[in-house]
């Protein structure tokens, strides 16, 4: 069980969104790079990262910190926001980032995703990010038709590393994981799940090692760390004894 910290970029800056929405930012650090050393020093085995302006933008837009980043830390990186061609895909694993996340361009070119997975093996993912079970596109800014559980069903024989799945009602409300959602979602799938949105406080580390819960790949949490709610140490000690 894998636990991501995560790190939002906005204007090269670490922040958390309430629900995605931009203009519900908090700034957390002005140095990226500093906050990623600091969690790879607390003992974090992965990082995750968004280029959330790349989202909206459709392009990379914070390449400068997560370049910083990657210059900074040893562990390994996932990277989401902006990702929607092979010519970023195949940049940003040339720069070092472990593995990519696609988000948009899974709703909109299913064959982008798997030419990419083809290509880069185990090192493409794909970010399902619902509101109110439907897939959520274009940094969240606009709704699907496609419910959640069809669009990972699309990328069973596509060779993807994982799914990222958020429910945006939760993410960064401090309001705990939608369990029963992102846990029917990594049955319904052989594809690993990686939960996201929500995870508030310790008891959400203990529900994560909870039997059902072993079917995830890990958690993402974000605006708990930085708050303080969720205590690094405490938690990846807690995660250690439930893998073993």
């Amino acid at each position: 069980m894998i636990l991501f910290p995560a790190i939002d970029l906005k204007h090269g800056q670490c922040v958390r969104l309430r629900q995605g929405d931009m203009d519900r930012a908090t700034v957390f650090n002005d140095d990226p790079a500093a906050q990623a050393a600091a969690f790879e020093a607390q003992g974090f085995r992965w990082l995750h990262v968004v280029d959330l302006d790349g989202a909206f933008a459709g392009k990379p837009m914070n390449a400068a910190a997560v370049e910083a980043i990657l210059a900074r830390v040893s562990f390994p990186v996932q990277l989401g926001g902006g990702i929607r061609d092979m010519k970023t895909v195949a940049g940003w694993l040339e720069k070092g980032v472990a593995r990519v996340i696609i988000g948009t361009a899974a709703v909109r070119d299913p064959g982008f995703v798997r030419e990419a997975a083809k290509a880069f093996p185990g090192q493409v993912a794909v970010g399902i990010d619902a509101r109110d079970g439907f897939v959520a596109v274009e940094g969240w800014a606009a709704t699907s038709a496609l419910a959640a559980d069809d669009l990972g069903r699309r990328f069973e024989d596509a060779g993807v590393a994982a799914i990222v799945y958020t429910d945006i009602a939760r993410d960064g409300m401090l309001q705990g994981v939608n369990w029963d959602g992102t846990i029917a979602l990594a049955n319904a799938l052989t594809i690993p799940v990686i939960a996201s949105g929500g995870l508030a406080s310790m008891a959400d580390i203990e529900r994560l090692c909870a039997p059902d819960a072993a079917i995830l790949e890990g958690a993402i949490t974000g605006r708990a760390l930085y708050d303080g709610r969720i205590d690094p140490k405490a938690a990846l000690a807690r995660l250690e004894v439930r893998s073993q």
